[in-house]
């Protein structure tokens, strides 16, 4: 069954005619957005801008715009603290913890990228 279709440019197109898994099509448009936060990484933004357009690009769909979890399945990430949230995602990238979302999308993450998206989040009201 195909639930996706993906197309040049990081878009793609949730199939209508299909019935689809809310965290599976979450996950495959974060999953999806990696691309386009390499290609900006690549370019070396500052800290505050690559956690703010990790965010936004791979955050954004549990966790909420504002760092505010948008269901009771996932934790709020606004105003927690940074080193708190470092230490999930490398552990989510270790294997040491495990969860079919986060796993994949921490894997990519650079050490760099994990301290930006934490500091961005921690300096969030809760």
């Amino acid at each position: 069954m195909k639930f996706l279709e993906i197309y040049g440019n990081n878009m793609i197109k949730i199939r209508k005619d299909r019935p689809t898994n809310y965290c599976v099509t979450a996950a495959a448009a974060l999953i999806i957005g990696l691309s386009g936060v390499a290609s900006a990484q690549s370019d070396e933004p500052d800290a505050p801008s690559m956690g703010k357009a990790l965010a936004t690009t791979m955050c954004v769909s549990c966790h909420g715009a504002d760092g505010k979890s948008i269901g009771p399945l996932w934790p709020n990430l606004a105003g927690q603290r940074s080193q708190y949230m470092v230490k999930q995602l490398q552990d989510f990238k270790s294997g040491k913890r495990s969860d079919l979302m986060m796993g994949p999308i921490a894997k990519n993450l650079t050490d760099d990228s994990m301290l930006a998206l934490a500091d961005y989040f921690e300096s969030m009201e809760p």
